[in-house]
């Protein structure tokens, strides 16, 4: 099973920042990475009138448009999928990083920056790191913002290793 951690953290918080530069040292150190992004407000990634989004609009459930260096599926679902449910469709891969899904059960790295957050919003068992310009105390491992080998340095420790 592909491990899966998720970054978390309140909007405006830096995640996607983040999540940018542990993937710049997870592939530096030859790492596939699969990413998920949680997107509470639905999204539209076909453009309107180009063929996929034509065979969508004609009653197709699933468009897969494919070339020579890329792939991309789109399927119709009647509810949410569970985060199991989405990376049980993900292979090829080392590990699984999702941006949100602040309440799946998957170890989490909490980014927290002062300004923007007063706390943190998972609780110490479930994290295994939070990326911060402050410190705390709270028996979990901290690292600065920037610190991506830190972090990936954890992530191997706990999930990569052989």
């Amino acid at each position: 099973m592909i491990p899966v951690i998720s970054v978390v953290g309140k909007s405006d918080v830096g995640k996607t920042t983040l999540l940018e530069k542990l993937l710049r040292e997870l592939k530096r150190r030859g790492i596939k990475v699969a990413t998920v992004k949680h997107d509470v407000h639905g999204f539209d990634i076909d453009v309107p009138g180009k063929d996929t989004w034509r065979h969508a609009q004609a009653g197709s459930d699933v468009v897969v448009i494919s070339s020579p260096n890329k792939l991309a599926m789109i399927s119709r679902v009647e509810e949410e999928l569970a985060l199991d449910e989405i990376c049980a469709r993900i292979g090829g891969v080392d590990l699984i990083i999702t941006e949100g899904y602040k309440r799946a059960n998957k170890p989490k790295i909490e980014v927290f920056r002062q300004g923007v957050c007063e706390n943190l919003l998972c609780s110490p068992k479930e994290l295994i790191a939070i990326a911060s310009d402050v410190e705390f105390d709270l028996g979990v491992p901290c690292y600065g913002l920037d610190d991506a080998p830190g972090l990936v340095d954890r992530i191997e420790e706990l999930f990569l290793k052989d």
